[in-house]
């Protein structure tokens, strides 16, 4: 009952106190939802489920609706979102911990936090270690293509082609909610079935950019340095940054190298879960470098890195040294076999 993605990291049982805290407002919304659709019946969630904001709730009512039973259902379900303004009342952290510890028979308990920077508060702590607890960290620029993939199966029960995945995340950058709605657009112009393709994206309207970051590694990774010089051009004038773009390089070489060792199978198991689409076309590229080459550009990398931060030379100057660097000594490997 509990959605795949949530069950993952919370386990299939019903009940019981969840706290879901991160920066990533999006996905704890879809969380909450998720989790609600698991304990209510629609025809009788007005009864049976309350949501409360921590920055308007007192303790008076945060007692009384932790112990409400269910009326004329198995669970009760309490929402309470900005937890974290309740943090600094002693009398509302002692009834959260209570319910967490000792949870009322039928009640559900869904705490939506956004931790304060830098905070050290046990409170946190305290609901991070007794609750059944998930982080939603912001998802990174690499991560995606593979979300999109995954949203789209999950979420529609259709498959989504990597261009298109990447073509959308290019287009529209990290706003989940925004990729999200524009999923459902692409779903309501679908037949049921019908995979998510590049063709589809440009239809819905999307702007799709000529050069993406994961479509330009992809050109550096197979060798194609003078595509990639012109497509280094394209990405710095749609606002890609010289440290974005090197630390991403890095991650690509440092995958590259995984593969060049241990093959695909190995790549896949150190990729993370929305990065292993990656997999099988790194795990193509690596066969076309050697580990020394591997090496080499990362150490070049490292010093891309540092001159971006202090040279007073724009950042396209640096890339373009270091892509120039690694085709002139492709051309002299290829003149020294032949």
């Amino acid at each position: 009952m509990i959605p795949p993605d949530l069950r993952r990291a919370l386990g299939s049982d019903l009940g019981g106190a969840f706290y879901l805290h991160g920066d990533d407002e999006f996905r704890k919304g879809e969380a909450v939802r998720g989790l609600v659709d698991a304990h209510l019946d629609p025809a009788t969630q007005d009864f049976n489920l309350d949501r409360l904001r921590g920055s308007e709730l007192d303790t008076e009512t945060l007692a009384s609706r932790l112990g409400t039973p269910p009326m004329m259902a198995e669970w009760r379900v309490v929402v309470i979102t900005e937890t974290e303004s309740l943090a600094g009342s002693k009398r509302a952290r002692d009834l959260l911990m209570d319910a967490v510890l000792k949870p009322p028979p039928g009640l559900a308990l869904i705490l939506s936090c956004t931790v304060p920077a830098r905070s050290s508060a046990r409170f946190y702590r305290d609901l991070a270690r007794q609750a059944r607890a998930v982080e939603f960290k912001p998802v990174r620029a690499d991560d995606l293509p593979g979300w999109l993939m995954d949203w789209a199966q999950e979420r529609h029960d259709r498959t989504m082609e990597e261009t298109a995945a990447r073509a959308l995340a290019a287009g529209i950058g990290n706003d989940l909610a925004v990729l999200a709605r524009e999923m459902e657009k692409l779903d309501t112009m679908l037949e049921p079935g019908e995979p998510v393709t590049l063709a589809a994206v440009e239809r819905a309207g999307t702007r799709v950019p000529r050069q993406d970051r994961w479509g330009w590694f992809d050109l550096v990774g197979q060798r194609k340095f003078e595509e990639a010089l012109v497509g280094l051009e394209i990405l710095l004038q749609h606002g890609e940054s010289g440290v974005g773009l090197t630390i991403g390089l890095a991650t690509h070489f440092l995958r590259l190298g995984v593969a060049c060792d241990g093959g695909q199978k190995a790549l896949e198991n150190a990729l993370p879960r929305h990065q292993r689409w990656l997999g099988r076309k790194v795990a193509a590229q690596a066969g076309a470098w050697t580990v020394e080459e591997i090496e080499a550009a990362v150490e070049g990398l490292l010093l891309v890195d540092r001159l971006l931060k202090s040279s007073p030379l724009p950042d396209r100057h640096h890339l373009e040294s270091w892509l120039l660097e690694r085709a002139v000594g492709a051309e002299a490997a290829t003149a020294s076999a032949s």
